[in-house]
């Protein structure tokens, strides 16, 4: 229970809890977490960190990945995941809303939701899910630009340069931007969209001692690797950004389905969370028991004296 316990609260900032993980050995997993709840299950399966997807995060809205929602939007899925979980907590921070001073008022906004690490990328507005083809790709020194200037901003988030660059510009165009934007000061390097192990393995080989975040989604352009086939290639990380929502969408869809048919949700009962494993994962009886110890009403011992 994290939202009102403070001996359950972590005693440093999420930047550091999230370079604490990264320094472990092996590669850091950080599965999709789209509300706080997806956060508490994944923290029940034994996940030590997570991932906030900006695709997850616009489906869940009803709205296309395309770059539309805003820094306070974002900062809601922030404070939720993380009072929910108090995990670390990597963000998907898209163009960085803006120029420069933009991408600094969001980083200022991310550490004060909570989060513990963002990457932006270098698309243009309006961007696309990087797995799609077309994106245009801003110039990289404006791009290293907003790098520098979240660095600068930053009081103790871990810094992420995505470059969507390997689909247009090839292997060598988007070694050269990951360069250039770890010059600006990136911790670490996401490259997007990549299509087959050799393209993952030359990329890792280019970047040595530079810690690199995989992303493994589905329906993309990447074949599906493991996270142990990740770390042999020379990952650090691996997310798996919208799989969470995903199963919950389809999970919901054939609900509806079913209510709609059969005008009661009788047929869906086994696929459903219960009310006592509900209650359970949001903690409910660790809440009354706080809310009762807090109102119990306390008596006088006495009469004050007279001074």
């Amino acid at each position: 229970m994290t939202y009102l316990i403070g001996a359950d609260l972590p005693d440093s900032p999420a930047g550091e809890r999230f370079r604490h993980l990264l320094a472990q050995p092996g590669i850091l997993k950080l599965p999709g977490a789209h509300n706080g709840m997806a956060a508490l299950q994944a923290k029940a399966a034994g996940f030590e960190g997570l991932y906030l997807s900006g695709a997850a995060m616009t489906a869940s809205m009803g709205l296309p990945d395309l770059g539309m929602i805003t820094v306070d939007e974002v900062a809601f899925f922030i404070r939720q995941i993380v009072r929910a979980s108090a995990l670390p907590l990597l963000v998907d921070g898209d163009t960085g809303y803006g120029e420069a001073l933009n991408v600094m008022h969001m980083v200022r906004v991310f550490e004060d939701a909570g989060a513990a690490a963002v990457h932006l990328e270098d698309q243009l507005l309006p961007k696309k899910c990087g797995h799609l083809n077309d994106k245009r790709l801003a110039d990289p020194h404006d791009m290293a630009a907003k790098v520098a200037a979240a660095v600068r901003a930053r009081r103790h988030l871990v810094v992420i340069a995505r470059t969507d660059a390997a689909a247009s510009e090839g292997m060598d165009g988007a070694i050269a931007r990951a360069k250039l934007y770890v010059q600006a000061g990136a911790d670490a390097i996401f490259p997007e969209a990549m299509t087959t192990r050799a393209m993952f393995e030359a990329f890792a080989a280019a970047m040595p001692g530079v810690p690199l975040l995989a992303n493994m989604t589905e329906f993309g352009r990447t074949p599906f690797f493991t996270a142990d086939e990740f770390a042999a290639m020379g990952y650090r990380m691996v997310i798996w950004p919208v799989s969470s929502l995903r199963v919950a969408n389809k999970a919901q869809s054939a609900l509806y389905a079913a209510l709609a048919r059969d005008g009661s949700t009788h047929g869906m009962i086994d696929q459903m969370q219960t009310r006592a494993e509900l209650y359970d994962m949001i903690g409910l009886h660790a809440y009354e028991a706080l809310d009762a110890s807090i109102v119990q009403t306390i008596v006088p011992e006495g009469m004050p004296q007279k001074a």
